[in-house]
């Protein structure tokens, strides 16, 4: 269109009409900082700055992992789910053959009350670890890829590394399956790579401080708590070979006594009843373990009696 053609249209010879109060300085007007009225609710949030972290801390990494990767729901209250919290080292709780425990607090700078202090157990790398009579346990285990399970075979160092992984996956798996059977294992919180954070078994001592609840072999309990222990072991293992596990490595030595109520822990080795050729025999050693202590402190209990009981429960 030519200039000698707009003549033709004089809505584009002509500036548009403005209030008299119109201005085109972008910077006429500017409220104050806290004069928000004008904006829309959905734009306001709460701004809150985070000092950086020391040494031995890290930022929570709760919402980094997979959901699956989360506790089962509902999750209890003391889990800290905030993303501004932080995951501070406190030291090391236990060391093992195949794993060492730390104690970590995660808490969120800004809510300092919420925080909550959780074990984390960390399986060794593939050089400084190595399971005693692993392919017993893991017999009749399925992996996803059979590129993994070949090279675990063949003790490669893409299979160690796997391995590695492995049996944290593996107590994991036990650890939510368990608590959602309703028995008295650590609350799973998340698993990160080889990194399980759980709930912290603690006991409150006589002068207030916090501790962390022994093992049932380092306790004394009286007769009558004596009794009530074993009939919670006998109850959490009637439920397990009911729902087809068995624990496969229990002892007094990994048992936490938490004042009236027992907690079992270390389940990396759990084994399938049915599934594995050796579940039979796991579970007559577990019965023979936990009745040996508990008559050695004075209880009267037979391992053939229990073992007898727990196949009512399996079939």
């Amino acid at each position: 269109m030519s200039h000698d053609n707009l003549s033709q249209y004089p809505q584009h010879s002509q500036h548009p009409a403005f209030p008299d109060a119109f201005s085109t300085d972008a910077y006429h007007y500017v409220p104050p900082r806290d004069d928000l009225r004008d904006v829309d609710d959905r734009f306001v949030f709460d701004f809150r700055s985070y000092d950086d972290l020391e040494d031995g801390q890290r930022w929570s990494t709760w919402l980094s992992v997979e959901p699956l990767c989360r506790g089962p729901e509902p999750l209890p209250d003391w889990v800290v789910t905030s993303q501004g919290a932080i995951d501070t080292e406190l030291g090391i709780l236990k060391t093992g053959k195949e794993a060492d425990v730390h104690l970590v607090e995660r808490a969120d700078p800004l809510d300092p009350a919420t925080g909550v202090v959780m074990a984390a157990k960390r399986y060794r790398s593939p050089e400084h670890r190595n399971f005693h009579r692993a392919a017993s346990y893991t017999e009749g285990r399925s992996m996803k890829r059979s590129r993994d399970e070949r090279a675990i075979k063949r003790k490669s160092t893409f299979g160690r590394q796997v391995a590695a992984g492995e049996w944290a996956v593996s107590e994991w798996g036990a650890l939510v399956r368990l608590w959602n059977l309703g028995l008295p294992v650590p609350y799973p919180v998340q698993i990160d790579g080889t990194e399980i954070l759980m709930e912290w078994i603690s006991v409150v001592d006589e002068d207030g401080t916090v501790q962390t609840a022994p093992r049932l072999a380092q306790t004394r309990p009286s007769p009558e708590l004596l009794a009530s222990y074993f009939e919670q072991l006998t109850d959490a293992l009637a439920t397990m070979v009911q729902n087809g596990v068995v624990h496969g490595d229990l002892s007094a030595y990994n048992i936490l006594a938490a004042g009236e109520r027992l907690v079992v822990i270390d389940l990396p080795q759990i084994v399938d009843l049915v599934g594995n050729l050796n579940g039979m025999s796991f579970l007559e050693r577990d019965c023979a373990n936990i009745c040996g202590w508990f008559r050695s402190r004075g209880l009267k209990v037979d391992e053939h009696a229990l073992f007898a009981e727990l196949m009512a429960h399996a079939f």
